[in-house]
């Protein structure tokens, strides 16, 4: 498991650019990110180098910012990878609350999806007993 940032955005333009703005500023490199958006504001979601360091930045900066802890997979690049991670949660009864994932072609691995689980400690004993290639952040960043 690893540190993921929620940032809660106004959904307005430029909104976007000024948290960006927050991390460059701080120094903090930005490896994935999902955003949702609602009519009136967004649900950012970051995986970046130094969360700490982004909590503290951000919140200095007026944002509503919480850490969650993730679980990242990695996939192969071919046809029915995923299924393959979502039949396994599915036989070991784990439900999954959100996700989004990314392509990663310079290491060993050719994506890596990111999991937010009903029970995370739970979860990740069930997943440390099956085949499924479970990163740290060392791997992403």
């Amino acid at each position: 498991m690893f540190k993921q940032i929620t940032v809660f955005i106004e959904n307005k333009p430029g909104r976007l650019a000024e948290v960006t703005g927050c991390l460059a500023d701080g120094n903090i490199n930005l490896q994935a990110l999902s955003i949702a958006d609602t009519a009136d504001f967004g649900i950012l979601r970051l995986i970046v180098s130094d969360p700490e360091t982004a909590e503290k930045v951000l919140k200095e900066k007026g944002y509503m910012v919480r850490t969650t802890e993730v679980v990242a997979v990695a996939l192969e690049h071919s046809p029915g990878s995923l299924h393959k991670v979502l039949r396994e949660l599915e036989i070991l009864d784990i439900s999954i609350e959100y996700m989004y994932a990314f392509t990663e072609h310079l290491k060993e691995y050719d994506a890596i999806v990111i999991l937010r689980l009903n029970d995370q400690n739970k979860a990740i004993e069930k997943l440390k007993n099956s085949n499924l290639p479970i990163l740290g952040i060392d791997k992403i960043i």
